[in-house]
């Protein structure tokens, strides 16, 4: 009987130790340590890269001018008496913006014109006088001194004449420059002097300034890069003219809905800046753009048969840009690939490392992916929203 017993606890004693085996397996297996079975490689969306054709943009600050910005200054000195217009007020060539004290103008004027009288009660007495000095020399009664006399005071008054038709067109000119008009059409800019302000020719600061806004300019600056880059296209002018068409971002962040047209490139680069200024012509028909104000020119950069790829499938590393290959293992290789610095923050142009019809990683980028891990492919639509990580 002590022989049975023994060998019940023996037998116990090996189906503990079975028991307690395949425990530790189980808890084995549970533990985040081990691998995920081959089977169940996570699903990660991809994408196969093609040729296509990229539309992106180029941004440069501007500021945008008046076709004509004409500062209004008098062209004589005197105190302002009417200002006939306000600021930003659109006026028509010829409208009458100031008028200038005309006292001493009108005083001028009736002074010139009374000169101008005696001149020619002068001129008709020398007439006279040589007149007659003529005849008396024909019939030799004075000798031809004394007829010279009368005719050399004969020309002086006319010559006199002369000059105070001169003085009076002056002063007439004068007075009618105390009325101070628009050279253009255009809008009225500041007008920092009111009535009683003195206004002189010599003054720093004009009364106002006469923008033409028909058209606008829009001025910003390329670099040299930039310059040498249209000037490989052929010469300058050439690559100017087959510039596609430009618009503007405004302040507000709203485009302009006219486009403009790049007008010239200047000839001179700014050793300070290393960019050359730039103009670019807008129609203004509605006088929304004005001069002074500040926007973006937008110059679409627009490449065919490129290869673009989404930015979130990319991650830098050591100051390269990688993206993840996937082979026809379905494992994905970290692969180093460069682009164009120009992009519209969603998207990358492609310029070498990847080729058409090779398959990339579009998901799990930095988070779930590591180099040489297999994968499940699928198409992005059919992703998790979140690939599961791999310990």
């Amino acid at each position: 009987m002590f022989k049975e017993k023994s060998m019940n606890v023996s037998s116990l004693k090996t189906t503990g130790i079975l028991v307690a085996g395949a425990a530790l397996a189980i808890l084995t297996g549970c533990g985040g340590k081990q691998q995920m079975p081959q089977g169940q490689a996570p699903a990660i969306a991809t994408l196969t890269v093609e040729s296509t054709n990229s539309q992106l943009e180029n941004t440069y600050p501007a500021t945008i001018k008046g076709k004509t910005d004409i500062d209004i200054r008098p062209q004589v000195t005197g105190f302002i008496t009417k200002v006939h217009v306000d600021e930003g007020q659109h006026v028509r060539k010829g409208q009458v913006l100031f008028t200038l004290d005309q006292v001493q103008f009108n005083a001028a004027v009736e002074q010139a014109q009374a000169a101008l009288n005696a001149a020619n009660t002068a001129v008709a007495t020398a007439q006279l006088t040589a007149d007659n000095k003529r005849q008396l020399l024909e019939k030799n009664i004075i000798s031809a001194y004394e007829y010279q006399l009368a005719d050399n005071q004969l020309q002086t008054a006319k010559a006199q004449l002369v000059q105070a038709q001169a003085a009076l067109t002056t002063a007439r000119k004068n007075l009618a420059y105390t009325v101070v008009t628009a050279p253009s059409d255009g809008v009225v800019g500041k007008i920092p002097n009111r009535e009683g302000s003195l206004a002189s020719p010599s003054s720093a600061q004009p009364l106002t300034t006469v923008s033409d806004n028909s058209e606008v300019y829009a001025y910003f600056s390329l670099t040299e890069k930039d310059i040498l880059g249209l000037s490989e296209k052929g010469s300058l002018k050439s690559a100017i003219d087959s510039m596609p068409s430009v618009q503007l971002r405004l302040a507000d962040g709203s485009v302009y809905p006219i486009e403009g047209k790049v007008a010239t490139v200047s000839g001179v680069i700014d050793n300070s800046t290393g960019s050359a200024s730039v103009r670019a012509l807008f129609k203004n028909p509605s006088g929304l753009l004005r001069s002074g104000s500040t926007g973006q020119i937008i110059i679409p950069d627009n490449q065919t048969n490129v290869i673009v790829i989404p930015q979130k499938a990319t991650f830098e590393l050591q100051d390269r840009r990688f993206v993840y290959v996937v082979n026809d293992s379905n494992m994905v290789v970290s692969t180093p690939i460069a682009v164009e610095a120009n992009n519209d923050g969603k998207n990358f142009v492609v310029k070498s490392g990847l080729q058409p019809g090779q398959r990339i990683a579009i998901e799990g980028v930095g988070t779930t992916l590591r180099d040489r891990m297999p994968i499940t492919p699928v198409d992005p639509q059919s992703a998790p929203q979140q690939a599961p990580a791999v310990n």
